[in-house]
């Protein structure tokens, strides 16, 4: 076995418009108890006019590789349910200003699950010898979907990106990346969804573009919570792991309630909880990179992470990833923060 696959580095930004749910107050039937209560959000970040993912996306990637001592890897892999365009993908762009030339680069559409799926592609490209380093982005606009007028919606999600950078560590750094899990099912696909822009919509004339997002949100807290614990069994199964032996759970940040009740069915003490959600919302495919590196002032080298997640589509994962030593913390929020 050569050296193990781990993380070299991490990076995370939001926009500089701050939406807090006093200003949610003004405009939607709501109020700041109400949404601190059920969700556990209580300040969210939104793009400015002209400001799109893959903006994010070079600003979080800039970090990491910042973060990695980096300025070239092999392949670049952006997780992204709002992509900038629908064609052409949004990584290749996002390669090109970050100035790595030529490199493979390509999107993971997952939804909020996007990062694990696009960190499992990565680590399989570096074990498989393919590359030897890979750079990971979760990325989403999501205000760019939602309904402005549906309180559902419009209080849980903000915009941001996260990403880190995969690849080849020593012997020192521990085994890095361990299991994978991931699954979907397709049956579920109407719980979370933006109907209008792909084919279907447009095969059918005459039919509402439907550009909005629309969430069964009570449906999706309890298959997030079963799908979330199920795959972090399976994760934890396979990388020889049990509960009291984890040391942080780094899930997606959806809602705080769902965080607390997979902690429970896992019978992980809460304290051991990475919660972030609070001070960005649910950034989808962004919010697991930001939240591990909000937390990386508490991670020590040898510390065992546990990640979840849970998405449209639907799909889920979990992942085991050892924490290695050569990474200091570093920081999410702001230009202000580097």
């Amino acid at each position: 076995m050569g050296d193990p696959v781990t993380v070299l580095g991490i990076g995370g930004y939001v926009p500089g418009v701050r939406v807090t749910n006093a200003d949610l107050e003004r405009h939607l039937d709501t109020t700041d108890e109400w949404i601190t209560q059920r969700t556990g959000v209580r300040v969210r970040y939104r793009c400015a006019p002209g400001e799109a993912t893959s903006d994010l996306a070079v600003e979080a990637g800039r970090r990491a590789l910042r973060h990695a001592g980096r300025t070239a890897v092999d392949v670049v892999v952006v997780a992204t349910t709002t992509p900038d365009h629908l064609i052409p993908g949004t990584a290749p762009a996002v390669a090109k200003r970050l100035g790595l030339g030529t490199v493979a680069a390509f999107d993971v559409q997952a939804v909020c699950s996007g990062f694990l799926y696009a960190a499992a592609v990565a680590t399989s490209f570096v074990e498989s010898g393919s590359a030897t380093a890979v750079l990971v982005i979760g990325a989403d606009a999501f205000s760019s979907v939602l309904d402005p007028t549906d309180r559902t919606t419009a209080v849980i999600f903000g915009d941001g990106a996260g990403a880190a950078v995969i690849g080849r560590g020593t012997a020192a750094d521990g085994p890095g990346w361990g299991a994978f899990h991931l699954g979907s099912d397709g049956d579920a696909a109407d719980l979370i969804t933006v109907p209008g822009g792909g084919s279907r919509a447009r095969s059918l004339p005459g039919q509402e573009f439907g550009a909005h997002l629309r969430m069964a949100g009570g449906t999706v807290f309890q298959a997030a919570v079963d799908a979330m614990a199920s795959s972090c069994r399976s994760a934890m199964h396979s990388a020889g792991w049990y509960a009291h032996e984890v040391d942080h759970v780094v899930g997606h940040q959806a809602n705080i309630r769902i965080l607390r009740s997979v902690a429970q069915v896992l019978e992980v003490p809460e304290s051991r909880v990475v919660v972030h959600l609070d001070r960005v919302g649910n950034t989808s495919a962004a919010s697991i990179p930001l939240a591990l590196t909000a937390a990386s002032a508490r991670l020590r080298p040898g510390d065992k992470i546990l990640f979840t997640a849970f998405g449209g589509g639907t799909t889920w994962g979990a992942a085991t990833l050892v924490w290695p030593s050569r990474l200091p913390a570093t920081t999410v929020l702001g230009d202000n923060d580097d």
